[in-house]
């Protein structure tokens, strides 16, 4: 007699049931064996690898170097003239915070300047190097090459040998004295760089996404501000970071174009601010000066480093 097969159903079911047990048994693991503690101790044992610890102590050396004049600097700004020469760079008390008051009431107005021509020129410089780059990333035209090398050529072309051309044409305009005498030059000079950088990503975008937008029936400055700019987030963050650090730190246009003691700029209000507190000798109010000068830069970076570090890799993947 032959042997009874089993039920095809019944030998599903039960195929189903070992392997529905397998996957949901827990797999316990081992005693003493934590997943926490075996991340820490791997970790631990690279630091102390014999190549990576040589590393870490160089970068740790570089990371205390860099941080250590600030930290005095921050120290400095808390102290009258007696904690200063008797613990120049040790943390003392009373902390002293009319030394804030009396440096905020000498760069108030100069960072307000600075907070509007650095938010301007690079509003400035985001519009029309957004334009420029998808213009010559997306079209062709007779002479575009041509055009594009010599746009290029600027960027070879040192800052100094135009001081003189650029001053002379800001007078003819009328601009002396005036706020749009730092914003007009710095969005001109600034979008030659954004451009190249812009170009260069734009042109890296999948040609499908412009394709279906024309089906559509969208525009230009349609398909520029619906695809390219909301691709381009990163290198967008990374333009303004780098436009803005510029404008904030730029000393001699200012002073080569403003007079007017109403209208300085943040580093032309700490030089004054220097040489008066300098001469007397307030170490407190001078360093205190310079954390507040310093707080506007370091937010910013604080908020936007990710976005920053984003577009650098994509710019450097594009490129």
């Amino acid at each position: 007699m032959k042997a009874a097969r089993p039920d095809p159903a019944y030998r599903d079911s039960k195929e189903t049931r070992a392997i529905v047990s397998t996957q949901t048994t827990p797999a316990f693991p081992r005693a003493g064996a934590g997943v926490q503690g075996t991340t820490t101790a791997q970790r631990v044992r690279r630091l102390l690898r014999g190549a990576d610890l040589g590393k870490n102590i160089a970068l740790l050396v570089l990371a205390i170097l860099t941080f250590l004049p600030l930290i005095v600097m921050l120290f400095i700004s808390g102290k009258d003239l007696s904690q200063y020469y008797h613990a120049q760079f040790t943390f003392t008390l009373p902390w002293h915070w009319e030394n804030y008051s009396t440096a905020w009431e000498s760069i108030a107005n100069p960072m307000k300047i600075s907070l509007i021509v650095s938010g301007a020129s690079c509003a400035g410089v985001l519009v029309f190097s957004c334009i420029g780059g998808f213009v010559f990333a997306r079209y062709n035209f007779p002479g575009k090459e041509i055009l594009w090398y010599a746009v290029l050529a600027l960027l070879m072309v040192p800052a100094v040998l135009t001081l003189i051309p650029s001053f002379i044409l800001v007078k003819q305009l009328g601009l002396l004295n005036t706020l749009w005498a730092l914003i007009l030059p710095y969005i001109a000079g600034g979008q030659v760089f954004g451009m190249f950088l812009l170009r260069s990503f734009f042109a890296g975008l999948p040609e499908e996404l412009f394709e279906s937008a024309r089906i559509d029936g969208a525009g230009d400055l349609t398909m520029l501000w619906r695809i390219a700019i909301p691709l381009s987030g990163g290198i967008l963050g990374t333009l303004a970071v780098l436009n803005i650090v510029g404008t904030w730190n730029d000393l001699v246009w200012p002073d080569v174009t403003l007079s007017d003691d109403n209208l300085q700029t943040l580093v032309i209000g700490l030089w004054h601010f220097n040489q008066s507190f300098y001469n007397q000798q307030q170490w407190g109010p001078l360093m205190a000066g310079y954390v507040l000068a310093s707080l506007p830069l370091i937010i910013m970076f604080a908020f936007t480093s990710r976005l920053f570090v984003k577009g650098l890799g994509s710019g450097a993947i594009k490129m």
